[in-house]
C-alpha cells in the first residue's frame, strides 16, 4: 500500500487537527497542570471526542463505532501529540478496544458501546516494574472458589485513578522461561475490595498510579479470555498500544521540529537570522529526514495491523523504536537550538521534551524493541 493518506483520511486529519487546535491546544494542558487538576484531563472534551465519533474509530459499527482502522486512530493520536492534549484516547479507545475485540463476545458487547459513547474509561495494569516487560508480571492470580484471587502490584497505570475498569495481566501458572508459564487477563474494578490506587504526577504532569492488589477476589467471568491463554491477547494489546504511542510521538516530534524551524527563521543574532548558519541548517535537515523516515515506519505498521499481516509485530517494533529515537532527537535539538529560552517553563518546547520522555517508555522503549527485532532475526 502507498505510504500516504487517502482522501477520506485527509479529511479526518483536517477535522481532528482543527478541533484539537481550537479546543485543546498546549495552553489547555498548561491550565490543567497549573490548577493541579486531579482528573488529569477534561471530561467535557472526552465527551466531545465521543460525539464526533473519535472514541469509536476502532470499534465496529454493530457496537456503535465507525469501524475504521489504526491508520485513522493514528491520525487522531498524532494531533493529540502535536497539541500535548491530555486524553485517555490511547489507553481506552485504542488499547482497551484491541483487548476487548479479542475477548469473550459478552465482554465486547458490554463494554465496546460504552467506550464508543464516551461513558467508560479503561486503564492498563500491565507492568510490575519501571520498565515495560509484558510477560514478566509481578502479580499472580490463584484459583479461589468459582473465580480467582489476585495479589501483587502494578506500576505506571496511566489514568488508573479515574478508570471505571482496569485491564490486569496476571500470572496463572509457572514462572517466566518455563513451558508451564501462563498468563491471563482480567477486568477488575478499581473499587473492588483489596484494590488500592495511589496516583502520582509523571514528568510530563500527567497522572499515573501504582495499583496494589491484596487478596482481591474476582469472579470467573472477569476473565477477558480463556484462562492461561492471555499471552496472545497481551500481544495484540501491546501492538495496538505500541503503534498508537508511536503515532502520538510523531505529533510530539513534528510539533517540536516545526517550532524549532520557525525559531531559526525568526531569531536574529549578529545581524542575521540564526537559520542562515550552515551548521544549524544541516542539523535541521537531519532532523527533518529522521522524522519523515519515522513517519513512514508508523504508517506501514498501521497498515499491516489493519491488514492482519503476520509482519505487523515486527513493523510495530520498528515504528516504536524509530519514533522514540527521532522524537527524542527532535525535542533535544529543539531545546538546544532555542538556547536559554528553551529551558524556561514559559516556553512550550520543554513540555514537548517531557511528553516525549513518557511516550518513549510506554509499551517499550527503543532498546526494548531493538532487542525484540534482534531476537526475532536470530541474534
Amino acid at each position: 500500500m502507498p505510504l500516504y493518506l487517502d482522501d477520506d483520511q485527509t479529511v479526518l486529519q483536517d477535522t481532528i487537527r482543527d478541533f484539537v487546535a481550537e479546543h485543546a491546544p498546549v495552553s489547555h494542558m498548561r491550565a490543567l497542570r497549573d490548577a493541579d487538576d486531579k482528573t488529569g484531563f477534561s471530561r467535557d472534551l472526552w465527551k466531545q471526542f465521543a460525539e464526533m465519533g473519535f472514541t469509536g474509530i476502532l470499534i465496529d459499527e454493530q457496537h456503535g463505532g465507525l469501524g475504521l482502522g489504526h491508520v485513522e486512530a493514528g491520525i487522531v493520536l498524532e494531533e493529540i501529540g502535536r497539541n500535548l492534549t491530555p486524553s485517555p484516547f490511547l489507553t481506552t479507545a485504542v488499547t482497551a478496544v484491541a483487548a476487548l475485540k479479542g475477548a469473550y463476545p459478552d465482554q465486547a458487547r458490554t463494554w465496546l458501546p460504552r467506550i464508543a459513547s464516551g461513558d467508560a474509561l479503561f486503564a492498563l495494569a500491565m507492568d510490575g516494574g519501571p520498565k515495560h516487560h509484558p510477560v514478566n508480571a509481578a502479580l499472580r492470580a490463584e484459583p479461589s472458589g468459582n473465580g480467582f484471587r489476585l495479589n501483587g502490584r502494578k506500576q505506571f497505570v496511566v489514568h488508573g485513578h479515574v478508570a471505571d475498569v482496569l485491564i490486569v495481566s496476571a500470572v496463572t501458572g509457572g514462572r517466566p522461561g518455563e513451558e508451564s508459564y501462563f498468563m491471563s487477563l482480567f477486568l477488575v474494578s478499581p473499587e473492588a475490595p483489596g484494590v488500592s490506587v495511589e496516583p502520582f504526577r509523571m514528568v510530563d504532569a500527567g497522572l499515573a498510579s501504582t495499583v496494589t492488589f491484596e487478596n482481591v477476589d474476582v469472579a470467573g467471568d472477569a476473565l477477558l479470555c480463556q484462562v492461561n491463554e492471555g499471552l496472545d491477547l497481551i500481544g495484540k494489546l501491546n501492538r495496538a498500544g505500541g503503534v498508537g504511542a508511536a503515532a502520538e510521538l510523531l505529533g510530539v516530534g513534528g510539533a517540536a521540529a516545526d517550532m524549532t524551524l520557525s525559531y531559526l527563521k525568526q531569531r536574529k543574532q549578529f545581524g542575521t537570522t540564526i537559520g542562515s548558519y550552515q551548521a544549524l541548517q544541516h542539523r535541521a535537515a537531519h532532523l527533518y529526514s529522521e522524522m519523515e523516515v519515522a513517519r513512514a515506519a508508523v504508517l506501514k505498521a498501521q497498515q499491516l495491523l489493519d491488514q492482519g499481516s503476520d509482519r505487523a509485530d515486527e513493523a510495530v517494533s520498528v515504528a516504536k523504536a524509530m519514533t522514540a529515537l527521532a522524537t527524542t532527537l527532535s525535542v533535544q535539538e529543539g531545546v538546544q537550538m532555542h538556547g536559554g529560552i528553551g529551558m524556561t517553563d514559559e516556553y512550550d518546547i520543554g513540555f514537548y521534551m517531557k511528553r516525549a520522555r513518557v511516550l518513549a517508555e510506554m509499551f517499550g522503549d527503543a532498546n526494548f524493541h531493538a532487542d525484540r527485532l534482534a531476537v526475532a532475526a536470530g541474534y
